[in-house]
């Protein structure tokens, strides 16, 4: 937590379709040893704890709390999971400004993901794969890096960075032919895409996929077969089912709710 402790409120994981109260096994945010149980309006029920109205850092220890009751809902619902550290005010104020107010928005997206779940997959060249291949099979860059054999570096300074610069273009153009490549393979199994940031030279794919539940399998193969044909040059991160962060993005300004 990054700041002092104010009246009691309501940490708020995710919303789900059903009526009756319930309490659930993990304990809530904090440390404390707050029950994690559901507000409800109409067919909504919202997750919450008690929580102090502060703000949550995102230490490893808080992440791992919030991602443990959203697993343990997931045993059983359709979720709509909220935006880590978003604290209302009161009880009252989930209900009244999230479940009420926001009721057919929330009832419609519940309808998109039901049945649904959201896979990941990262994709990784092995260390100096991509420039070897590189090297190979593009001819501007191989004479240009030929043409630096023996030479100083002052003597060569500008063609190093036309080597740069060369080699930079051929990187994106084999990132973008291996990121289609395997989205190509995975697109007929799932319902929607989202390739997100990348965050590393040697990373080539950064994507969730929200998939039919029945289609699980089908998408686990295709990864498992892409594994294998790849595994000379290629590492695969795949992890799932875990809550759609990718494709709900629910998230609350209370103060400006309240001023409604």
């Amino acid at each position: 937590m990054t700041a002092p402790a104010g009246d009691r409120g309501e940490y708020l994981y995710a919303v789900y379709e059903g009526s009756q109260p319930r309490h659930f096994k993990v304990q809530g945010i904090g440390e404390r040893g707050d029950s994690v149980h559901t507000i409800h309006h109409g067919r909504l029920a919202a997750v919450v704890s008690a929580s102090p109205i502060v703000e949550y850092d995102n230490s490893r220890r808080n992440m791992m709390a919030h991602t443990l009751v959203l697993e343990e809902v997931m045993e059983e619902f359709d979720i709509l999971p909220v935006r880590f550290g978003t604290v209302a005010p009161s009880a009252e104020a989930v209900e009244n400004l999230l479940l009420a107010r926001r009721y057919d928005e929330l009832t419609q997206l519940l309808g998109q993901m039901r049945n649904r779940v959201e896979l990941g997959l990262k994709a990784f060249w092995y260390e100096g794969v991509a420039f070897k291949e590189i090297a190979e099979e593009d001819e501007k860059v191989r004479k240009l890096r030929d043409a630096l054999e023996g030479r100083s570096l002052d003597e060569t300074y500008y063609e190093r960075i036309r080597l740069g610069e060369a080699v930079e273009k051929a990187m994106r153009d084999k990132r973008a032919h291996d990121e289609e490549m395997i989205l190509s393979r995975i697109r007929p199994f799932v319902h929607k895409t989202r390739t997100n940031k990348i965050i590393s030279d040697r990373m080539v794919l950064n994507a969730a996929f929200l998939v039919d539940a029945a289609k699980e399998a089908d998408v686990d193969a295709v990864v498992q077969a892409l594994d294998e044909e790849c595994a000379d040059r290629l590492m695969f991160k795949y992890v799932g089912p875990v809550p759609p962060y990718n494709f709900v993005d629910i998230t609350v300004n209370w103060q400006v709710e309240e001023a409604l």
